[in-house]
């Protein structure tokens, strides 16, 4: 009998993030056998107008190039931010891997309760992420996801998740400066030679990536008063790493947050 593989998917509005975890046994058949190893992950672009046909080219490739097939996956988790895109996803995993996903959201067991005045308003990948960082972390735990939006997800110490902050991811809000202001052009999100630009570019670049690690600073400060001094931060995303570099609160980056949570939502509700 074939080894149990995992295809973990989260839809975000700018890009997907996939990953395949492969296990030893079938989860819960062994003492270690329940968590999977992450073995490949990827990054594509979020097309909401792809058709489920054009999506099982995509992973086809992707599989090969891997030296892998698609016939190998035995279960497939998704969570998405998009709704358009989840029935497509889902036609996607029944026609390529013969199954039908199982989707984060209402009625999927997470072990953990969610304190929001409705549960409902939650986006799927802050619960995979909250999840996530207690199950690796324990709590008092803030995980700051950066993204299409920058959100910072606070769960207690008992494992409760409280809620958090959301604000404009550090691409929009680049996008929307330069929209509105003709002779600014587009930089890299780099360290500039000095925090006072010489140039535009440099300018940019300045606040940019100081005035974002400075928000994640002075947000942190504010939701440590309501959650406890204790509370860690993590952080995960795209630009998580540069941005970490340059805050003193992050105290670790990682860097596949998401793909663990799913992983783990997974193994609670294998069979369920």
């Amino acid at each position: 009998m074939s080894k149990p593989v995992l295809l973990v998917v989260d839809i975000g509005n700018t890009n997907i993030s996939l990953g395949i975890f492969d296990y030893n046994e079938d989860p819960g058949e062994g003492r270690d056998s329940g968590q999977g190893t992450l073995a490949q992950h990827w990054r594509i672009s979020t097309h909401r107008e792809q058709t489920s046909d054009e999506l099982s080219v995509v992973l086809r490739s992707l599989f090969e190039q891997e030296g892998r097939s698609s016939d190998q996956v035995t279960d497939v988790i998704l969570s998405s931010v998009v709704p358009p895109a989840q029935p497509i996803w889902e036609r996607v995993s029944s026609k390529l891997f013969g199954r039908a996903p199982i989707i984060v959201g209402p009625g999927i067991r997470t072990g953990m309760p969610v304190r929001y005045e409705n549960p409902r308003e939650v986006g799927a990948d802050r619960i995979v992420n909250a999840v996530a960082s207690f199950e690796l972390f324990g709590g008092p735990i803030i995980a700051v996801d950066f993204g299409t939006a920058t959100t910072f997800d606070c769960i207690s110490g008992a494992g409760e998740y409280l809620g958090g902050v959301i604000c404009p991811g550090i691409h929009v809000s680049m996008e929307a400066l330069f929209d509105r202001a003709s002779k600014l052009h587009r930089v890299e999100i780099a360290r500039p030679k000095s925090i006072i630009g010489k140039t535009t570019t440099g300018a940019l670049q300045s606040g940019l990536l100081y005035g974002y690690a400075g928000m994640v600073d002075s947000m942190v400060d504010r939701i440590r008063t309501e959650l406890g001094d204790d509370a860690r931060v993590i952080a995960t995303g795209g630009l998580a790493r540069r941005i970490a570099d340059e805050s003193e609160a992050i105290e670790q980056v990682v860097p596949f947050l998401t793909l663990e949570g799913l992983r783990i939502l997974f193994e609670k509700n294998r069979g369920g």
